[in-house]
């Protein structure tokens, strides 16, 4: 994949995961705040907790900063796979998310193509 086409996929990632807090915050009642700021998506939550997620195109891969430390995500084989332990980008977010939060935060798949 070439650096545009990376960047058009992190985009899409960055906007769903987005999208999705929005969702929790509206449907869910769960206090959580999304803001964006080019590359970077930056989830607040009620406790004043963060989690940052954003794109590192050189790498091509999705970096998440959380509470619970520091994550690199590379996509293989059609998913985005933690550079060390292999778990999955979303299945991360939603233990991240959930842990942070205090709620049952489900993250729906995220784009690999």
């Amino acid at each position: 994949m070439n650096e545009s086409e990376f960047l058009a996929l992190a985009e899409a990632i960055l906007d769903s995961i987005e999208q999705q807090a929005d969702v929790w915050f509206e449907q869910r009642d769960i206090d959580i705040e999304g803001t964006r700021n080019g590359n970077v998506l930056t989830l607040a939550f009620a406790d004043g907790s963060q989690v940052v997620i954003n794109s590192q195109a050189p790498m091509q891969e999705m970096w998440v900063a959380a509470r619970s430390g520091g994550f690199h995500y590379r996509l293989k084989d059609g998913k985005w796979l933690d550079t060390r332990s292999g778990e999955e980008l979303a299945q991360a977010l939603s233990r991240i998310c959930s842990e942070q939060s205090g709620a049952d935060i489900v993250v729906d798949p995220l784009p690999a193509r």
